[in-house]
């Protein structure tokens, strides 16, 4: 265990010392991308919800539980953060010195809740909206390293951070499609105007409004 600890602090050392060679641009970069890359999976939450309201029931399910198994998973991070207290990298490892201000104490490091939240949004979205896969996977495999880049994690703090996300986010997409699905079709066939829009036309009744849009 003490092997494997010593080996994973190397590793990190190596990282953020790449980091401090870097220029000073990239390293903003990468500083701005650990936050900028949380917006961009929200936002294409959104975009993956207005697209499967003109989809089936089961579509428009997996597109808003995508980012539900999202915060689940992320929960979980911060509850296991809160049990296991491992000190952040750039406060115990010797030497290092971090690219941003190293997170308080108390503000744990195992595992990453950005990795978790990127691994968790990155599946999530691929179940909902598989073509977007080359963007999205990249995106999150990117914000993980880029906490250790700054040097606020430990590789294996990212790593079980995007397994975790991952396994998360697919667990809530399948015991939940069906559930939601039909609450989707009951939202839809509902004459409260604000769940029909929510829910979306569907595939029938937007082929129906709009039969030359294709």
């Amino acid at each position: 265990m003490d092997g494997m600890t010593s080996v994973d602090s190397d590793l990190y050392l190596d990282i953020v010392n790449f980091g401090h060679r870097t220029p000073g641009w990239f390293q903003h970069v990468a500083e701005a991308w650990t936050e900028a890359g949380l917006l961009l999976f929200a936002v294409l939450f959104l975009v993956a919800w207005w697209r499967a309201r003109r989809g089936d029931p089961m579509a428009l399910a997996v597109a808003v539980l995508a980012p539900l198994g999202t915060g689940v998973a992320y929960v979980i991070s911060e509850i296991a953060k809160s049990g296991i207290t491992e000190e952040r990298p750039c406060r115990a490892v010797q030497g290092a010195v971090s690219l941003i201000a190293c997170p308080v104490r108390g503000d744990w490091s195992f595992p990453s809740n950005h990795a978790t939240i990127a691994g968790g949004a990155a599946v999530g979205l691929l179940l909902a909206w598989r073509v977007i896969a080359w963007l999205t996977v990249p995106m999150a495999l990117l914000m993980a390293f880029s906490r250790v880049f700054v040097g606020v994690h430990y590789p294996h703090d990212v790593a079980v951070g995007l397994v975790l996300g991952s396994l998360v986010s697919i667990l809530v997409v399948k015991l939940g499609t069906r559930p939601l699905a039909a609450l989707a079709s009951a939202m839809r066939a509902s004459s409260f105007g604000p769940a029909q829009w929510l829910a979306g036309p569907g595939e029938r009744r937007a082929a129906h409004a709009a039969p030359y849009a294709r």
